[in-house]
């Protein structure tokens, strides 16, 4: 998930496409997380239940990417992935409360854990392959 901007001076900076497919993966996996959640506790999976379970959280993925300013690096796991993760927890679960829903410990922890792994996780596998392809054309 790498590129360069047409013209720019950094080679390390993402291109448009870059920004918007990492930007559309952090949604899409809220949605997993809130998929997940619902059908664990045999909740509907309607797009009303499905929306209302997941706004706050993706609202708040939003606002971390701009406090983040993951377009500078949006597939970075350091600092990008921890702020926007970060921001997602404890952001989404605001919202949900005082949206009016419950947010009691053990949700708070499953989703800390769970956005953690999904938000971070697919950086550090970019960053992995990065760091193999890297390797082996050092070797070739």
């Amino acid at each position: 998930m790498s590129g360069t901007v047409a013209g720019s001076a950094s080679p390390n900076r993402a291109s448009a496409r870059t920004i918007l497919v990492s930007l559309v993966v952090d949604l899409a996996l809220v949605i997993v997380f809130v998929l997940i959640g619902r059908r664990s506790h045999a909740e509907a999976l309607d797009v009303a239940g499905i929306v209302a379970t997941a706004w706050p959280f993706l609202v708040a993925v939003l606002a971390g990417w701009g406090l983040a300013r993951a377009w500078r690096a949006p597939s970075a796991p350091w600092p990008t992935g921890v702020i926007v993760w970060a921001v997602a927890v404890v952001g989404g679960l605001a919202l949900r409360v005082l949206a009016g829903d419950t947010a009691q410990v053990a949700f708070m922890i499953v989703a800390a854990l769970t956005l953690a792994l999904l938000l971070i996780g697919w950086r550090a596998i970019v960053a992995l392959v990065r760091a193999l392809r890297g390797r082996a054309r050092t070797v070739a």
